[in-house]
């Protein structure tokens, strides 16, 4: 039997006490709590984001999961249509960030220097044509919104959405006459849905966002006609810092797979 020497016993037992510890040491990189993206050390305080109304819904996801991931911060929205709060930013309202539903109507904020950098592009989205559940009139294309008695709803030109049917328009010949031209998608949906109209040109994703109280019908012309929207940091804000992060966010992995899921496109 061979013995060990006390220099050399002690050393032993130093090491597998060592052992020991490392095994029962708990393991907190697993089964934690923080949403993946977490960073309690992130920028704090409070913004708000002028934002087009197309993109409600998933700008208020975005708005929550920063929120939990960053704690102290807080993003508030105002959501309407593009030109609207184009004009708002110009009269003055207080906003940090604006994400518009077309590179038209950042351009004006852009060209009176009220953006700061270079605003990005984070997605992109085509038109729709939005219809009672069912689709009662049985519209199955552009044409078919010229037929007797079809009451069409789209958005005034200033618009985006508005902007992209005048495209749709020239590229595919069809002379659209609506019965009203709203400020927004969410007014042409609302008209749809109550009735008051029987189809609407909106985006795809407005259609998917109503969780079925409309229909969409896709045509091939919408193709012509393809948004892109691009975010900046507006040179008011006050807390540029905070701004700046939640533009990154939209843009992140985490932004563009909630973006994905409403059916927005890749800028």
């Amino acid at each position: 039997m061979t013995r060990l020497r006390p220099f050399a016993a002690l050393a032993l037992a130093a090491t597998v006490a060592l052992g020991l510890a490392a095994c029962t040491a708990p393991d907190t990189g697993s089964g934690a709590s923080t949403p993946a993206g977490s960073d309690t050390e992130g920028p704090t305080g409070s913004i708000t984001v002028f934002a087009a109304a197309s993109l409600q819904q998933t700008f208020t996801t975005l708005g929550e999961q920063y929120e939990t991931a960053h704690p102290g911060a807080s993003i508030r929205f105002s959501f309407a249509g593009s030109s609207d709060l184009v004009t708002q930013i110009q009269n003055g309202a207080p906003a940090d960030v604006f994400a518009a539903a077309d590179q038209a109507n950042m351009a004006k904020l852009t060209s009176g220097d009220l953006v700061t950098g270079s605003p990005r592009a984070f997605a992109t989205n085509t038109l729709e044509i939005a219809v009672a559940p069912g689709n009662p009139r049985g519209i199955g294309g552009l044409d078919d919104l010229t037929a007797p008695g079809v009451r069409l709803v789209t958005c005034a030109a200033p618009v985006p959405c508005g902007a992209a049917t005048a495209k749709v328009e020239s590229a595919s010949g069809v002379d659209l006459e609506p019965v009203s031209e709203e400020q927004s998608v969410t007014d042409v949906l609302g008209k749809v849905e109550s009735g008051q109209a029987d189809a609407g040109l909106v985006y795809v994703t407005d259609v998917r966002g109503t969780g079925g109280k409309v229909d969409g019908v896709p045509f091939d012309e919408s193709s012509k006609a393809v948004n892109t929207y691009p975010i900046g940091v507006l040179r008011e804000s006050g807390d540029p810092e905070l701004a700046q992060a939640f533009s990154e966010y939209v843009r992140s992995a985490a932004g563009q797979r909630v973006l994905s899921d409403a059916g927005f496109g890749k800028p």
